[in-house]
């Protein structure tokens, strides 16, 4: 059964593959789906305007493939993923009252930036060294030169994601008396004191 991607990118569902894939279906499906980016971005007309994007699809299944050929690493990535789910799922079940509650808060946050930078970032840069991932890709220096800006907004842009829906986003409306603030801001424009 395949997981949400959750802000957590998930590899697996970018490559079509099942829960129990095996290396020869990372291969083949990474194969057709770059194979389709290439295709695409030949008869987009407009290719330069999507730059970042096409360089992200591009890097994103450079390292889908880097990762999950490799069954040690894509265990590990795997069970990485699992664990930062885990512990926000832990989190967000936890009361804001609780005395764990910020102890959990640090290590779910410290869990998450580790995960996106591995998997978000430099395993992604690595992928594109990776001489398979550089013959089918066509992923050159002129791309990780580009791909480090865009990488890193990636990352931030998912991990701001991630933490909007996290407990302390949902925060209480401020109690705002309006009278009083009437007060003030007639005081202001008056020239006068304010008198609270």
């Amino acid at each position: 059964m395949m997981t949400e991607d959750l802000g957590y990118i998930d590899y697996r569902t970018l490559l079509d593959l099942q829960d129990h894939y095996k290396p020869a279906d990372v291969i083949r499906t990474y194969r057709k789906k770059i194979k389709q980016l290439m295709v695409q971005i030949s008869e987009d007309k407009t290719a330069e305007d999507h730059q970042d994007r096409y360089l992200l699809l591009m890097a994103e299944l450079n390292a889908a493939y880097y990762i999950l050929r490799n069954r040690a690493l894509g265990e590990q990535y795997i069970q990485e993923r699992e664990e930062v789910v885990a512990l926000e799922k832990e989190w967000r079940a936890l009361d804001t009252a609780d005395p764990g509650f910020d102890a959990l808060r640090r290590r779910y946050d410290q869990a998450l930036r580790s995960f996106l930078a591995r998997y978000m970032e430099e395993l992604i840069l690595e992928a594109g060294r990776d001489p398979e991932c550089v013959e089918h890709s066509g992923w050159g220096p002129a791309h990780e030169r580009l791909a480090g800006r865009v990488l890193r907004q990636f990352r931030q842009q998912r991990y701001h994601e991630i933490h909007e829906r996290l407990p302390y986003y949902d925060i209480t409306e401020p109690q705002v008396d309006w009278e009083e603030r009437s007060r003030f801001a007639a005081a202001l424009i008056s020239g006068g004191q304010h008198n609270g």
